[in-house]
């Protein structure tokens, strides 16, 4: 990992209408906080540092290497040049994620835990459209459908991967193409090139900014829903059982995702439910985690076999 200090920049983002336009859409932490942008060199985690900069952050550019093809440690350079440029900090560090199944869900959880948490990303409002998308074709509920929730971590919500294109040009901010991009073993790489555009095709018009909005109207009933849930203490089995089950689903999926990036998924909510029921005694859910009770109140703990508990 290297880190260095930023030079003085040189680049035309201070008081320039294009930046400024785009900036009005954004939503960055006031001036001044300090802000970790996770940036790998492409056009919108170029945009993102080009505008956290112009916002007044106190900004840090992280590249994160995962090694999965020649040449990426290279990217790094683009990536410190453009941080020396804009006048931010740079960090470039090296995480080890080996080929195999389930590579993208990998490498993510990987460059989470290099980034740290409250980092920004350069979602876009296209990138917000795809993950609605591929959330439905997951099965995800409200939530999943909600995506990306706007704010500091996503800052770009609201504008298009075509202008992140055009401001680096504008910019002469060099960019790198990511040739990942394209492999159809990634579900989001097909929604992007195939299942968005047919979309497109059916509805007669541009549906990307049609899904942000359903996306944002969710947002707001996944937190209604959320505030619901949390009216039921999650441990207790007796409140989770004599409650509606879609309150006591809401109150366990928050109590066992703890803060995670990632809900467990519904198959082990049910589990859980179905320990407080005493139609199981106990539960594996994902994390690592063991759920059972005892004496009226669910305990979690981590876990120590694999896999779900046998019903009792």
């Amino acid at each position: 990992m290297t880190d260095a200090r930023p030079r003085e920049g040189d680049s035309r983002a201070g008081d320039d209408p294009l930046v400024t336009e785009l900036l009005s859409r954004c939503t960055f932490a006031p001036a001044g906080e300090p802000l970790v942008c996770a940036v790998s060199g492409g056009p919108d985690s170029t945009a993102l540092l080009a505008l956290a900069v112009s916002a007044g952050c106190l900004v840090t550019a992280v590249h994160v290497d995962h090694g999965l093809r020649p040449g990426s440690a290279a990217e790094a350079d683009v990536v410190s040049a453009a941080a020396a440029r804009l006048g931010a900090r740079f960090r470039t560090v090296r995480v080890e994620v080996p080929d195999g199944p389930n590579l993208e869900a990998r490498a993510r959880e990987a460059r989470h835990r290099a980034l740290g948490h409250g980092a920004a990303t350069g979602h876009t409002m296209d990138d917000q459209a795809e993950t609605v998308l591929g959330n439905l074709l997951r099965g995800a509920g409200v939530h999943g459908l909600a995506g990306m929730r706007a704010g500091p971590t996503h800052p770009l919500l609201a504008v298009r991967r075509r202008e992140t294109v055009a401001l680096c040009a504008h910019l002469g901010l060099s960019t790198v193409h990511d040739p990942s991009n394209g492999d159809p073993r990634f579900v989001r790489n097909r929604v992007r090139s195939e299942l968005l555009p047919l979309c497109a095709d059916i509805a007669g018009r541009d549906v990307v900014p049609v899904l942000a909005r359903q996306a944002a109207l969710l947002a707001g009933d996944a937190d209604l829903l959320d505030a619901i849930g949390d009216l039921v203490d999650p441990t207790d089995a007796g409140a989770l059982t004599a409650a509606p089950p879609a309150q006591a689903r809401r109150a366990l999926r928050r109590w066992l995702a703890d803060g995670d990036h990632y809900p467990p998924p519904a198959d082990a909510v049910e589990r859980v439910l179905e320990v407080a029921r005493l139609e199981r005694r106990a539960t594996e859910v994902p994390g690592g985690v063991r759920v059972s009770r005892s004496d009226g109140r669910l305990t979690r703990v981590p876990s120590t076999r694999p896999g779900p508990v046998a019903p009792a």
